[in-house]
Order: C-alpha cells, then structure tokens, then sequence
C-alpha cells in the first residue's frame, strides 16, 4: 500500500492521462479559535486524454463525507483509502471532481498549522504545502507538473485576516465571515497559500516605470512592536529592481506579501504572492548585522523564486535542486552587486556557512550527485540539504564563472520567456544558456551535476634561490566517496581564480598584488602566468571561491597564514583561510588544539561578525567532539577564559560585544564565571554597552540551568517575565538542560512517548536536552533511541519524526560502541531509505569525531 507515499512512475503515469483546468476551494475555519477539524469542498475540473482511464486525486483527511465524479455519487468507504480517492471510469475530455472532507488543523508545521498565541489567546493559522501537504486541506493532484487555477473561499471568524495567493477581496454586508478570492494563474498545488488569523499588516507600493506591485508585512500583534517594517520594504524593493532586470521579466503575480509566521520549519516558503517566513526574523532583541544579512538573503531567496520556481516550474521534484540553488545564488548575488546594497560582501558570508554546509553534506555517506535521484515523496523529504541548497548554488556560481555573468542572465531570460506558467526540466535551462554563451554544457553538466563528492585543489610551487617562482601548477585529487556512498571519485573542470597577497608593511595587511583566472582541468594544470614571478607571503587557490572544492596551502602559504590570517585586508581570502583550517580539523589533519590557537591567534583581528560567530560555534564543536577527551577541559577552560576576555574588552555596544557575550553564556564553567552570569541577570554587575535584553537573558538562564544553578523557580519566575511563544520554547530548552536524571526522563517523555507538543516547542525540548557536558547523564539514552526510533518514524508525521530521528541520535556518545549499536540497529531494524539516511548520517558524524579526537591525542 501507497500509505502517504507517490513514486516518480504514479506521477509521470497520471500527468500523461490528465490536464487539470482549475480547482475550487470551500474551507470553513469558522472554528479555527476552538481547533480540531473543518470543512473542506474541492471541485476540480479536469480533462482525460482517454475513456475508461483510472486515476486518483490525493486527500489526507480524517473524514471523507461526499466524493461525485461527473455527477455520479461515489461511495467514499469504496473509493478512500491510503491517503487517496481512486478514480474509475473517466471520460475523454472533461471531467468534474467534488470531494467534501473534514481536514484537521495541525500542529507540525505541515497542512493547515495551527497556533494560539499564550499572549492574546487568539488562534493564528498558516499553510505550508512544499512537498506534499496541499492534500491536508483540499483534495489535489500534488505534483508540480499538474498545474491548474486555484479559487479560495473562506469563511473565518469576523474581522481576522485573510491572505492568499490572489488579492484579498472585502466580505460582503451579506456574508461579512466570507472571504471569495479570484482565481489565481496557473501554479502549482504546492506554492498555494493560506494564512488566517488576526494578523496585523503594514502596506505600501513598489513603482517603477509604470508598474504598481502592493506589498504587503504580517506578523501577530504580539511582535507588532518589533517589526522593522521600512527595512524589510526597502530589501524587498532592492530584489524586485535587480531581479527585474537581470531577468527581463517582469514581476508575475498581482502582489506581493510577506507574512512572519509562528512556528515555521523552516526559513520560509516562496508561496506565490504569499510568502510565509519564520517569525524569529522579527527580532524582539538586540542581534548582530549578520543576522539581518541573513534575513535578507532569505526575503530575497524567496523574492527569486517568485520567477524560478512558481512562473516556471520543475517537472518532478529531481530538480528541486535548481529551484533552490538558483534563488540561493541570485539572491546573494543580489546582495553583492546590486546598487547601494548594504551588504556587498555576501559572497563572504556565502562561503562562510552556504559553502561549509555543502561540503559537510558531500561527506556523508549519504553524499548524491546535486541531480539526484528522486524515486518518490520520501526521497524529496529528506533531500533539503546542504547539496540542494548550498553545493547546487556552489556550482551555478561555478557556471556563471564559466560561460560568463551577461550570457547566463540572457539564457535565463530567454527561460523565463519560453516557459512562462509552465513546467521544465534542467535540460530546457542549459539549452538556453548555451544558446547564450556558445558553450557546449554537456559534459560540464554531466561531471557538475550527476557526480558526487568534493575535489582537493593544491598548488605545487617551485622557486629558484633567489625566490622567483620557476614551476607553477595546481594539482587536482579526487578522494574516494564516503564508505556507503554511491558512484565513482571525479575530477571536474573548475574555473578558478588564483591570488598572491603579500603583506604591506605601511599598513600591516596581507594585500592582493595579482590576481590569474584559469580553466583547471584534469589531475595537473600548469599554470605557466606565474613562472619568472617573485614568490609571493600567499598563495590561494580559488581566490574570489569561483569554484567548489576544498582547497589547500602549500607548507609556505600556510604558514604565514597561521601567523597573519587576522591580516588580510579583504573579508573573503579570510573567510576562505578560516574555511580551509576548519576543513582540515573536521577531515584531522589539523589537531583540534591547533585549531583553537589558530582562532585565538586571528579572531580578534576578525572584522566580519558572521565570520567571528561561525568561529565561535566552530570552536565550541570541536572541543566537545573533535579534541582529545583527555585535554578536552583545559581546552575549554583556554576557551572559556578567551571569550571573557574578548567580552571585556570588545568595543561598548558593538555586535562583536554581543556576540563574544553569547560565546561566553555557552561554555561558563567556573564558579566565578557563573556568578558573573547570575550578577549580569540580576543587574548587580554590568558590562558597558552590553544591553541583557530578553533574547540574551535567556541565554544566560539556560546555561545557569545546564550546569545545575537554576531549577524550575528561577526558570518559571523568568517565564513570567517573557510570557510569550518564544518565551514559553526558551523555558522548555532550560527545563530540559538541567542536569537531573528526572529532568532528562521528562524531557524525553514528552519528546518521545507522547505526541502533544508542537513543532517549535518540541524542537526546543531536543536542543535542551542534549547538552555535551552531561555525556554520563544522557548514556542510558543510546539503547533507548535505538528501541524507539522506528516505531517514531513509522507513527509521526515527517517533520515531527525527522526532528526526533536526527536530534535524539546518541551524537554526544563519540565511541566505537556507539558506531556498533548503530550498525546493529541498521541492520536488524530494516528502516525505510529515509530513516537510514539520516540514522547513517548521523553515525558518520561519529565515526569522524573518532578520527579527529585521535589525530589531536597524537
């Protein structure tokens, strides 16, 4: 039986049999404030390319009340099953479905979510469809090549808010709880949108050359206060004037809204015209640039997928790759080139967290070519990961490299207007932009694209006495794929840059004095533009990270880094070096002490603060897990001590002051550092310029927890102070932290043997629970996992499950026991090919602690 699940072959069969015209949606949420279930009435209107054809339409719904297929009543005990209605005797030509349902409101994110905000008590609801969820409130044929109109009407509760995909319509005198939106243009099942609830917006217009596009800003009222809407409105302007352009296509919906939604899975949802983004992106306290950067690139992602993605439209879900990586490349480039941008160094936080996530996921056993093979819905589930997003988005930056910026703007304009409210396939996307640039993209494509793993780029320099470099080239490896993983080791063609820095003594930086661009190609390039040169301090390889590959310095470059690589005067060649020292620690060729003196050597002369706060969590990781256990505490104590320090002395009010004091919230350990946390909490000491607001009170409250000082009153009397949704998720982390074996079993109870909690909250039980300094207090947790996990994943919704399957993983436990267990589990408890991912994922993160916490005993 299908139960939830639809392969490829289901797809392709019933996208050749039907061409779905438009659906009619009735969804009375009348009772959204009091929850359960509501009314759902679907008509679909449809043709059949034959008579006699069988099909289905997709429903999850606890209750099926009226199925009729071109007037003729179905029997829905008959015909409903498995999360589907089956079709039979269809008609060539048209035909017309109505299926009335009861369709239940969710807690997980998935469907129709629903949530009650503890500070007006008031219900707020949103839908979030991607991949299959459309199915939980109307019946649809949920897959992205059957795109047809959508037409909502809604009855909700007098006076909330309603937004949709279409414009919001007035109710009428008449029917004042109705709300009757036109139908939108022709889109797929899975950006279709509803949000419901007594929202509060705030509006205003993007103009340019004749056109008016309204805007539009949500959130609850309860984050009213903190919405900083002009700014919000003035990236989103910046979006629409260079995709426009850079796309020639103008802008494909009526309006465009942006709504902050409570307890989202993800970052947001390029919904068209109604774009949902996790309402943490409203900031109730102080944060660094870096996370507004990263707001930004993320209202911009979901800007770009406005055109690529619901304009034009993958055929099957193989290429949710391209969708994602191209509005993941777009948007940083938006950020980097676009005029008065306030964040022209994107690329710098792009290598700094997009890349090191693909390349962490490209050494997994479960590694995929970025073209993966997508079979079914459980395959796509499980397959937004680094290689989707960042490796994808990596690669196209690589192609743009490749066949040049105007040639690849002017094949996807040509895209856009080819294939307009249609579907595609990556094919028709590297037919346009070789029409554009002349290259031939065939075997690029097959080597970029269907391959996995990463190359090792290294330069092999050679110099006479005198300093001039007599031998250049950059030799290119290709390691084996992680044990498990599928396919062969390949060397690609790589367009990279090539820069000599040299430090200026007038100044103190390390400068770039040339710059060579070059094909790499095969095992060995020379590169023949440098020979008669002087030998410059540094030699980097894939300067400007044009290319995706891990990189390495020659014994000379890297020493001088380790001793300058505070110095480089631009943010990039540094964030490149700090990428490559932490490369080398996660792959033990660099010992994690090595590393931490590496940190503390450079990070003070760090100026990029997304940089510094990747550090911090980088270091903090691989204390816990990649250094030997037996210097782990006096690598913490260097550690700890430093953060203090930099806290002290970090310029008053400034994001590298925040930042150092979050650092150091994580890892206090001594008694005098955890008073110092308690004084800071209760106002008795403070720290010029450092504001203990909410989001930063909380910090502290949970590391005073974790290490045992606070218990439930200090926790419940800090709740009173923040009674909010945020407030109530930073309580259950701190509950949870607490270093008790009855905290952890009501932890894990409330996780595990019940289905109660909500997505969010749930969440931030599994954050608190695992702490890496109570391994001897979470070791009875291994067997049970492994005793659970299944039947979990078996009983629980997808991200539900998911958040346990990862989150639970005994990852704290770095032992070879721990790697038998798994390996005993994998093999008796026969999971699914989703759950054995991410089990084997998890485990492989394990097996490389082990590796690296040798390499540091050495």
């Amino acid at each position: 039986m299908p139960g939830t699940n639809l392969t490829r072959e289901e797809a392709q069969q019933r996208a050749k049999l039907l061409t779905v015209d438009s659906y009619e949606i009735d969804l009375d949420l009348s009772g959204a404030q009091e929850g359960g279930t509501y009314r759902s009435v679907t008509t679909v209107r449809f043709d059949v390319a034959e008579t006699g054809g069988e099909s289905f339409i997709d429903l999850v719904a606890p209750t099926v009340h009226e199925v009729t297929l071109n007037g003729d009543s179905l029997d829905p005990d008959e015909v409903f099953a498995d999360s589907r209605i089956a079709l039979s005797g269809l008609l060539e030509g048209r035909n017309v479905l109505r299926v009335v349902a009861d369709c239940a409101y969710t807690n997980t994110g998935e469907g129709l979510h629903r949530f009650v905000d503890p500070v007006d008590e008031q219900a707020y609801l949103y839908t979030q469809f991607e991949v299959p969820d459309a199915r939980r409130v109307f019946a649809s044929f949920e897959q992205p090549d059957l795109k047809a109109t959508f037409q909502f009407t809604v009855k909700a509760p007098s006076g909330w808010t309603v937004v949709s995909n279409s414009p919001t319509p007035e109710p009428t005198d008449a029917l004042p709880d109705v709300w009757q939106f036109e139908p939108t243009p022709r889109i797929s099942t899975y950006i279709t949108a509803l949000i419901v609830g007594p929202y509060t917006s705030v509006h205003s217009v993007y103009e340019k050359d004749g056109q008016s596009v309204p805007l539009g800003i949500y959130c609850r009222p309860s984050l009213a206060e903190f919405l900083d809407s002009d700014a919000i409105f003035e990236v989103t302007r910046q979006g629409f004037d260079w995709f426009q352009e850079k796309f020639d296509y103008a802008y494909p919906f009526k309006k465009y809204d942006q709504l902050f939604v409570p307890e989202f899975n993800a970052g947001a949802m390029e919904n068209a015209g109604a774009v949902t983004i996790r309402d943490q992106y409203v900031f109730r306290s102080k944060v660094t640039d870096a996370a507004y950067e990263t707001r930004a690139e993320t209202i911009l992602h979901e800007l770009a997928h406005m055109w690529f993605g619901d304009l034009v439209t993958m055929e099957w879900w193989n290429d949710l790759w391209l969708n994602e990586s191209f509005a993941t490349y777009t948007s940083i480039a938006c950020q980097a080139y676009a005029p008065d941008s306030r964040w022209p160094q994107s690329w710098t936080a792009f290598a700094n967290s997009m890349k090191t996530w693909a390349y962490r996921q490209d050494q997994l056993p479960s590694t995929h070519p970025i073209m993966a093979e997508i079979r079914d819905l459980d395959d796509v589930l499980v397959n937004f990961d680094g290689i989707t997003y960042a490796k994808g988005a990596s690669v196209l930056k690589q192609l743009v490299a490749y066949v040049g910026m105007d040639a690849f703007f002017a094949g996807v304009q040509a895209y856009f207007k080819r294939h307009a409210f249609g579907n595609t396939r990556l094919s028709d996307l590297l037919g346009a932009l070789e029409e554009t640039s002349g290259r031939d993209l065939g075997l690029w494509s097959q080597k970029w694209l269907q391959t996995a793993g990463i190359n090792v780029l290294r330069p092999e320099i050679e110099t006479g006495a005198d300093g001039v470099v007599t031998s250049f080239a950059i030799r290119q490896e290709a390691p084996a794929l992680p044990a498990g993983a599928k396919g062969e080791p390949t060397l690609r063609p790589h367009r990279i840059a090539v820069g000599l820095y040299d430090l200026d003594e007038a100044s103190g930086k390390l400068v770039r004095g040339e710059r060579v661009e070059l094909d790499v190609d095969g095992e060995l390039t020379a590169v023949p533009q440098l020979v008669g040169k002087r030998r410059p301090d540094v030699v980097l390889l894939n300067d400007d990270d044009l290319s995706y590959a891990k990189v390495r310095l020659d014994e000379q470059s890297l020493a001088f880094v380790t001793e300058h690589l505070g110095d480089f005067e631009a943010s990039l060649p540094r964030a490149l070096c700090w990428a490559s020292a932490w490369d080398m620690t996660r792959d033990a060729e660099l010992p994690t002490r090595d590393y931490l003196s590496l940190v503390l050597s450079g990070i003070g002369k760090e100026s990029d603060i997304g940089v510094v706060q990747s550090l911090h969590r980088q270091v903090k990781l691989a204390i816990d897990l990649y250094a030997d256990p037996a210097a782990r505490e006096a690598l913490l104590t260097r550690w700890t001590d430093a953060t203090l320090a930099h806290l002290r002395t970090a310029e008053a009010g400034s994001d590298h002051q925040l930042a150092w004091a979050r650092a150091f919230a994580v890892t206090a350990r001594t008694p005098e550092q955890l008073d110092l946390l308690e004084a800071l909490l209760e106002g008795t000491q403070t720290i010029e310029g450092l504001a203990v607001d909410t989001e930063l009170r909380w910090a502290f409250v949970q590391r005073l927890a974790a290490v045992g000082r606070f218990d439930e009153a200090e926790i419940g009397g800090e709740y009173q102070r923040d009674r909010t949704a945020a407030g109530e998720r930073h309580a259950a982390t701190a509950r949870a932290a607490r270093p008790t074996a009855e905290a952890k079993a009501e932890a894990w109870a409330s996780v595990v043997e019940s289905d109660k909690l909500p997505n969010a909250v749930q969440e931030a039980v599994i954050g608190g629970f695992v702490q890496t300094d109570q391994r001897d207090l979470l070791a009875p947790y291994t067997d049970r996992y492994f005793d659970v996990v299944k039947d979990v994943w078996d009983s629980r919704s997808h991200e539900i499950a998911q958040q346990i399957a990862i989150g639970l993983y005994p990852a704290v436990q770095v032992s070879e026991e721990t790697l038998r267990k798994t390996d005993a589990w994998l093999t008796s408890a026969e999971p699914n090919a989703a759950l054995r991912r991410l089990v084997s994922e998890a485990r492989s993160g394990v097996e490389r602690a082990l590796k690296a916490q040798a390499a540091d005993a050495r």
